[in-house]
């Protein structure tokens, strides 16, 4: 199994960090979602290491990324993965994206057509707050900001992580070691996210001028959808939602195939880190984004 190693590189005058991978073969970009990190790849990445080249990249303002107050709009922060990508000397990578991540790779793909192989939507890749109905920019800033974890310790955040329950019974010590990397411990003993609130807000607001259905259309690769979707009753709205978004993305898409990962919560790459691996590994060896 590989072992990563934790880089830092220099994009456009910004460091950045990353967890190096190794393997050989095909490049593969990994970008963890909104106020998440690298590290939420820590159980897919060295099964995929074994047939690809694999880096994990903390997009700014995350993990142990730069810590700035700007560039949070989808042309900067897609144009930090092209660098980030030019930096390691790849051709034509494929990129995956979980959540917001797959919002920014489809901006670089749309922004840089030859740039990529294909793109790997992992639960992502059709976030258009302004398409919902009744929403304003105000509101998806009520409704996406973050939890406020105030007074919380390292300590409380590993309880409380290991007593929900959301990533099964079994959930082996990497999966929270993976959610404790998104917070810092200030002096004071207590922690804090290590994406600021102010930018995360700042990135709701570039949500709201992201407009998928647009882009879609353009796309001149592959995008293979991996959308996670439960049958819980409670789980039913959000279920329809997510099908009929990523109904629509098929429809526009020039050239995509949907798998859905069944029984799967948002986080799946943590949840379920084989089912993710094991899924890509198939359509990368299989052709799906070869011509």
């Amino acid at each position: 199994m590989s072992t990563p190693h934790d880089c830092y590189i220099d994009l456009r005058g910004l460091p950045f960090h990353y967890r190096d991978w190794g393997g050989d073969g095909q490049p593969v970009l990994l970008l963890h979602g909104l106020a998440s990190t690298c590290r939420i790849w820590d159980l897919v990445a060295p099964i995929l290491a074994a047939d690809f080249r694999i880096a994990a990249l903390d997009q700014r303002g995350h993990g142990l990324s730069a810590q700035v107050d700007d560039g949070f709009d989808f042309a900067t922060v897609s144009g930090d993965a092209a660098a980030f990508i030019s930096a390691m000397g790849w051709q034509r990578p494929v990129v995956v994206g979980h959540s917001w991540g797959a919002d920014v790779a489809l901006e670089l793909a749309a922004a840089q057509p030859d740039l990529t192989r294909g793109l790997i939507f992992v639960d992502g890749g059709t976030i258009e707050p302004s398409a919902r109905p009744g929403w304003s920019p105000e509101q998806a800033r009520q409704d996406m900001a973050p939890p406020i974890f105030t007074g919380f310790t390292l300590d409380m955040m590993r309880e409380r992580v290991e007593s929900n329950g959301r990533f099964g019974p079994d959930a082996p010590p990497a999966v929270t070691e993976a959610v404790l990397a998104n917070f810092r411990t200030l002096e004071d003993g207590t922690i804090q996210a290590h994406l600021r609130r102010e930018n995360h807000l700042r990135i709701i607001d570039a949500l709201w001028e992201h407009k998928p259905s647009q882009l879609y259309p353009t796309l001149q690769c592959p995008v293979l959808m991996l959308p996670a979707r439960q049958s819980s009753p409670d789980a039913h709205d959000r279920r329809f939602r997510r099908e009929e978004s990523i109904g629509r993305a098929a429809s526009l898409l020039p050239r995509s195939k949907t798998v859905w990962l069944e029984d799967s919560i948002h986080d799946v790459p943590l949840q379920r880190p084989a089912l993710v691996a094991d899924t890509i590994r198939e359509h990368i060896r299989g052709g799906f984004f070869d011509g």
